[in-house]
């Protein structure tokens, strides 16, 4: 129900942001606010299907990610399948991404379709038992349904950017009946649709992350297993960021992939690493599960 609910509050965010630029660039460029608005209106209503139906498969796209069989990828799948069985969950599908950035992340509009992809980076870097405490956070997503509200986010966070960068390039030439008074008003809607996509974003990321850590962790019995998956996985992403893709995708993958300083930092999708690597030693303390 928690799931559902969010997910209709993002489409009814995307909705909202939408109508708002059409206002603006109806008012400006057509005379028409209500033309402009309908027109908007109509694309985030594609956009939000497109999302729903789809929007897992464009990311493994993206991310060129090829779903992998046993026989392909023998230590995935037994790892997955090993997290699977201790959560009595069903098998999802495993797929590859073709980097060395060290991650994973979840994505699938429900069990049914989920899919599990790590990168190849990842399957270098971490032992078996980080790595089971890694995969464990993402089928705790599958498990919560996170990874439908954090795919649709992802692509309905890029729509918006989009959409945005429509009115930025609008305010810079082209203008019809233009004036400085458009040309600002322009540049706030360019500004602050973005701000408020990721604002978005991030009520539905930030809290999740600690909540897989914790059910992941519980899954397998072994907290301190994924603190160390996760400071190797800091690093390793911070000497290695992601080069392809889009940052809007970043609060899928278990540790953010790409690198941002100064005024990013403000919108990071995920909690600092530090505290939880934290919560995770205290549960472990809790719990007697020092593994």
């Amino acid at each position: 129900m928690q799931a559902t609910l969010r997910l209709l509050a993002l489409f009814g965010g995307l909705i909202a942001i939408f109508v708002v630029i059409g206002w603006v660039l109806g008012t400006l460029f057509f005379g028409d606010w209500i033309l402009g608005s309908l027109i908007f209106l109509i694309l985030a209503g594609v956009i939000n299907f497109v999302s729903y139906f789809f929007s897992h498969k464009i990311v493994l796209w993206s991310y060129r990610a090829k779903i992998a069989t046993k026989q392909e990828q023998p230590r995935l799948y037994n790892i997955v399948n090993k997290v699977c069985i201790k959560a009595n969950m069903p098998m999802p599908q495993i797929a590859m991404v073709p980097v060395q950035t060290p991650n994973a992340f979840a994505t699938g509009r429900n069990e049914k379709t989920a899919v599990v992809a790590a990168t190849e980076g990842l399957m270098s870097l971490l032992t078996d038992d980080e790595l089971e405490g890694v995969l464990a956070h993402e089928m705790a997503h599958i498990k919560d349904k996170d990874m439908l509200v954090m795919t649709v986010a992802a692509t309905v966070a890029g729509a918006i950017s989009f959409a945005a960068r429509m009115a930025l390039w609008s305010s810079i030439g082209g203008r019809r009946g233009g004036g400085n008074g458009n040309a600002i008003l322009l540049l706030v809607v360019a500004i602050t649709a973005p701000i408020a996509a990721l604002l978005l974003r991030l009520a539905i990321s930030r809290s999740r992350e600690y909540k897989a850590d914790k059910e992941g962790a519980l899954m397998i019995q072994r907290p301190l297993a994924l603190a160390r998956a996760l400071e190797k996985l800091e690093e390793g992403n911070r000497r290695r960021p992601m080069t392809t893709g889009n940052p809007t995708t970043s609060s899928l993958f278990i540790v953010n992939p790409f690198r941002g300083g100064g005024f990013v930092t403000i919108f990071m999708t995920h909690p600092p690493i530090a505290s939880r690597v934290r919560r995770l030693e205290d549960l472990a303390d809790k719990t007697g599960f020092i593994a």
